[in-house]
C-alpha cells in the first residue's frame, strides 16, 4: 500500500467494523465479506488488517468477543459495546465532515 493510500485509508477499517457491528454480531470472515460487498469491492479488509483491528478494538473496550459453535466449528463473534457505540458516533461525524470538505474541494472554487 502506498503512503497516500495508507493515509487515505487511515481509520476506515475501524469505522467500517464498528458500523457493521452496530447492526448485528458478526465473525471475522463475515465482516470482511460484508465490507467487500457493500463497497462493491472498492475496499477489502485482508486478514493482516482485519484481525489486528478486531483485537485492538476489543482491548480498547469497543467490542466484545464471544466464542460460538456454528456448523461444527467454533467462531469468534464480535459485538459493539456502549463505548463502541460512542466511538462510532464520533468517527461517523468526523468522516462526514471530512467527506463534505473533500466534495466541496472537488467541486472547485466556482461552487464555493
Amino acid at each position: 500500500m502506498t503512503d497516500a493510500k495508507a493515509l487515505l485509508m487511515s481509520g476506515v477499517p475501524e469505522l467500517l467494523i464498528l458500523r457493521l457491528l452496530a447492526e448485528r454480531e458478526m465473525y471475522g470472515y463475515e465482516l470482511a465479506k460484508t465490507v467487500r460487498v457493500l463497497t462493491r469491492e472498492a475496499i477489502s479488509l485482508g486478514e493482516g488488517v482485519l484481525y489486528p483491528a478486531l483485537h485492538s478494538l476489543e482491548l480498547s473496550g469497543l467490542l466484545r468477543a464471544r466464542r460460538r459453535q456454528a456448523g461444527g466449528r467454533t467462531r469468534v463473534y464480535y459485538s459493539l459495546t456502549a463505548k463502541g457505540q460512542r466511538r462510532l458516533a464520533y468517527l461517523t461525524s468526523r468522516w462526514r465532515r471530512i467527506a463534505t470538505a473533500v466534495e466541496a474541494a472537488l467541486a472547485g472554487p466556482s461552487h464555493a
